[in-house]
């Protein structure tokens, strides 16, 4: 057996803290767009479409970036797999800052035409790529330079990544939504998407200073342990783990796009909420989230991850009504009391999402797992969350659709980590049986 480098407190805690700047960089920039989505993008790139037709063309430029996202898992997942995680953390930060960069500099309808919308499609597409491969190798680079006891933390680390970009895009939003709408419209906007291009230099020179994953480099140091088409080898023995991960991971990404965008556009534009109270609305309950997880991963420690995490998702049930129908009252504190219900009981589950998948799939192809359980559950389900909740909320019915869309999701979530728990508990028992017997002599069933 190969031998793993054992693991410093000093390597573990680099490669933690990288992988949460990085990933906080990543997440502000995929929020940015999500934020200026709801509140601009309709205006500046269809204007000729009313406003309903505008929002949820909008909605649909948003959704672009979840369809790449597949694509960045499995290109990036491949390289990961087969060359290493550091190399890949790298590409994608440059790659998603560039994309976020240029949407800050892009000419409007207005300006150029029916090219801009085109090119703002090309860019949100890119921008899926990037993440898609960005979330798996942060999650691995943390966990697996982590002890195995510390991996649930390490993985939350991962985790706070989201709520970071969600305060520091709400933030920057705040500063430039206080300006007039006229220059709001005109070049606020673009400051945020902008100020990518200093964020994404910091979370470079803290990446170049991480080492390799020692897991990996060992797996690769056995006779064929690294496959030469990763996904091949995937779908041919894990490929019910891929299910159950896609269907594990959905609230843990439809949750943000609920709040951050379908709520965002609802309060301010059909329930008349002013932009800036729900702007400081979202970025409390950011704040409320990068405070809570920590406290869900070391409950996590003494109840069980599993235990947790479906506990939290039934609380997420409870609350979902109580929830919508606070929203609706149009009371910026009661919205707030409402969101922060779906938060505390969401989160708590998110929390432990990463470091929970991340010890689901064999190490040898565990880059490309991860990246296209979680992707592939962006695309089919993330990314069209403000898309199917504007839809289901302009056919009519109130928020009552709503409300049964995003208890679906719930409940989906909740049987999938229960079912992928059972799976993984099940093959580790396998495995150690297998462990436990002599070498060269058979199993006895």
């Amino acid at each position: 057996m190969p031998h793993v480098a054992p693991t410093t407190g000093r390597k573990a805690r680099r490669a933690t803290t990288a992988s949460f700047i990085g990933t906080a960089v990543e997440w502000y920039d995929f929020y940015i767009y999500g934020t200026a989505t709801a509140l601009v993008f309709g205006k500046l790139f269809f204007p000729t479409a009313s406003a309903t037709a505008g929002t949820l063309a909008a909605f649909a430029t948003f959704w672009v970036g979840f369809l790449a996202r597949p694509l960045g898992g499995l290109i990036f997942g491949h390289i990961g797999d087969r060359v290493g995680r550091k190399n890949v953390l790298v590409t994608t930060l440059v790659l998603m800052g560039s994309a976020t960069t240029l949407i800050g500099l892009l000419p409007t309808h207005a300006t150029i035409g029916v090219a801009a919308p085109i090119l703002l499609v090309l860019l949100r597409a890119v921008q899926g790529i990037a993440v898609g491969g960005e979330w798996g190798g942060a999650v691995l680079m943390a966990t697996e330079n982590t002890d195995k006891k510390r991996r649930g933390l390490a993985g939350m680390w991962v985790q706070q990544g989201s709520p970071a970009g969600s305060i520091l895009a709400t933030l920057v939003f705040i500063a430039v939504g206080n300006l007039p709408d006229d220059a709001f419209l005109t070049w606020g906007w673009r400051v945020p998407f902008l100020l990518s291009a200093v964020l994404v230099v910091i979370g470079l020179v803290i990446r170049l200073k991480v080492t390799e994953s020692g897991e990996f480099e060992a797996a690769k140091q056995r006779e064929d342990a690294t496959p030469k088409i990763p996904v091949v080898e995937l779908f041919r023995t894990s490929r019910v783990l891929v299910l159950l991960g896609v269907g594990a991971s959905a609230m843990g990404i439809s949750s943000a796009y609920f709040t951050n965008t379908f709520v965002l556009s609802w309060a301010t534009s059909d329930l008349g909420v002013h932009r800036q109270t729900m702007l400081d609305i979202l970025l409390v309950l950011a704040v409320l989230q990068f405070l809570w997880q920590p406290l869900a991963a070391l409950l996590a420690q003494r109840v069980g991850t599993v235990r947790l995490m479906a506990g939290a998702l039934i609380a997420n049930i409870v609350v979902a009504v109580p929830m919508f129908l606070l929203i609706a009252t149009r009371d910026s504190v009661l919205i707030g009391v409402g969101l922060a219900l779906g938060v505390l009981t969401g989160c708590s589950y998110y929390a432990l999402l990463a470091g929970f998948l991340s010890q689901a799939f064999p190490v040898e192809v565990r880059y490309t797992g991860v990246s296209l359980a979680y992707q592939l559950c962006s695309t089919v389900i993330g990314g069209s969350t403000p898309f199917v909740a504007q839809w289901l909320l302009t056919r009519g019915g109130g928020h009552w659709p709503v409300v049964g869309y995003y208890i679906a999701l719930l409940l989906l979530t909740t049987v999938c980590v229960l079912a992928l728990a059972r799976h993984r508990a099940r093959d580790s028992a396998s495995e150690e049986a297998a462990a436990r017997e002599p070498e060269g002599l058979p199993t006895v069933a």
